[in-house]
């Protein structure tokens, strides 16, 4: 079969998968977004009510900006902050609606393979295009032949647990109903009653952790009964926050110390050095229990948020290249390594790093992140573009990769997660991510895929 004729499918209709079709556009390749939402964006939809803390100068891509200038698209000022609302409505969905068919809505992807081949078989494997197999929105079932994939789903559908192991603790699940893994949008009155006037645990030191805590804070404000409290693996120290005034992205910056002002006025308490281990009922509230045999005052609603995780299960039968640590591409995972890198560290990368053993596969944007909460938008539409680039056989363009991210505090150091006094020399983030989940106030450089946004 002559692969040359037929479409790249990238998976998800993101910031970074229509990127990519823009990208994939400009090179004269047919791309076919697949969408699992009924609109695109649908991720980011999902914290419409939260203020990136990147521009709209850094969260637009050069190719997309060139498909949607003959329609009379004109970039929002680029100093300003979108919220993922706004991001959703004012540049996503255009894109989206400017690559008519080329985007499917509605079509949840359930396996990649080789046509003919399972992961097993060797003979004649690379020759073979690749089926994707669909899951459409009626309960019908189809099959995409592909020259390539772009896995640019993102991880926002696979939040991480309370477990300070990796597991969900005892009791979690059985919790479920009292536990949200979502900053809380207080303009909806459910959300709100949900929130108001109650004792809430908000575990987790990302920049999501810090939006919560500042959006708790000014609803205690408002209700004197209202409190959060701050569940870390750590203790706190002068990098807890994250970079302050010094950080490159200003916004992220003052979104730490809105968290710290939260504490510093008593709208917040915080629970230290607490590994959580099992979260037990206490009539109609509950008690989260350490490692250690710690027990906090009962709480009535509990928010998780301890970053996001890649969902690998559609790609089981592709031979995938990933570290054992971060399920990212194994050339990548040094580069991103939080134990070494923050965000504005992570050296360049594109094609070379994104390879796998299986030719012709790539996850990109946060999805080729995998658990490293190091992310950046930038550094996403980076990717695409080398990625197209290569597949249209340009390689020295797809080699030539440059890019320069801010410095930052936030994400900044060592993963020693459970180290309690790590904070006390600037390491560690509990796997919330800096940049990988979305904050509120603004931003300076970055944001996420489908998986929230920076």
């Amino acid at each position: 079969m002559d692969k040359q004729h037929l479409p790249v499918v990238v998976i998800g209709a993101g910031p970074i998968g229509l990127a990519a079709a823009a990208h994939l556009v400009e090179r004269g390749l047919e791309p076919l977004v697949l969408e699992a939402g009924v609109s695109a964006g649908s991720a980011v939809r999902d914290w419409s009510h939260v203020r990136l803390f990147s521009t709209w100068a850094e969260v637009t891509d050069p190719a997309a900006e060139k498909l949607l200038a003959p329609t009379g698209w004109v970039r929002p000022e680029g100093t300003t902050y979108p919220t993922g609302g706004d991001w959703a409505e004012r540049y996503l969905q255009p894109l989206a609606d400017i690559l008519g068919d080329k985007v499917r809505y509605g079509a949840w992807v359930s396996g990649v393979a080789r046509a003919g081949r399972d992961r097993i078989v060797d003979s004649g494997r690379d020759e073979q295009p690749f089926t994707v197999h669909i899951e459409t929105a009626d309960g019908g079932e189809e099959r995409v032949t592909a020259r390539a994939v772009i896995d640019a789903s993102g991880t926002w559908s696979v939040p991480g647990p309370m477990g300070a192991n990796g597991l969900p603790a005892l009791g979690e699940r059985a919790a479920a109903d009292h536990i949200a893994h979502r900053v809380p949008d207080l303009k909806d009155p459910a959300v709100r009653a949900r929130y108001a006037g109650k004792r809430t645990a908000v575990v987790g030191s990302g920049a999501s952790a810090f939006t919560a805590l500042a959006v708790l804070s000014d609803l205690a404000g408002e209700d004197a009964d209202t409190h959060a409290v701050w569940v870390l693996r750590r203790s706190i120290g002068d990098a807890t926050y994250g970079g302050g005034e010094a950080d490159q992205l200003p916004a992220r910056g003052a979104l730490g110390l809105r968290a710290k002002a939260a504490v510093e006025a008593g709208h917040a308490s915080t629970a230290t050095g607490f590994r959580t281990e099992a979260v037990e009922r206490d009539g109609d509230r509950l008690v989260l229990v350490a490692e250690d045999g710690r027990r906090l005052d009962p709480v009535d609603e509990i928010i998780v948020l301890t970053g996001f995780r890649p969902d690998l299960s559609f790609l089981s039968e592709l031979r995938l290249g990933l570290d054992e640590r971060l399920q990212a591409p194994t050339a990548l995972a040094p580069l991103i390594d939080p134990n070494a890198h923050s965000c504005g560290t992570v050296y360049p990368h594109g094609v070379k790093e994104l390879s796998h053993p299986e030719q012709g596969v790539y996850l990109a944007g946060m999805k080729s992140y995998g658990r490293a909460p190091t992310f950046l938008a930038m550094t996403g539409y980076e990717q695409v573009r080398s990625i197209a680039a290569a597949l249209a056989g340009d390689h020295e363009a797809a080699e030539r990769v440059e890019l320069t991210l801010p410095e930052t505090g936030v994400c900044g150091g060592a993963g020693l997660f459970d180290e309690p006094d790590a904070a006390q020399s600037g390491e560690g983030d509990e796997g919330g991510g800096c940049c990988a989940a979305p904050a509120t106030l603004s931003i300076g450089t970055g944001t996420p895929a489908s998986s929230g946004g920076c």
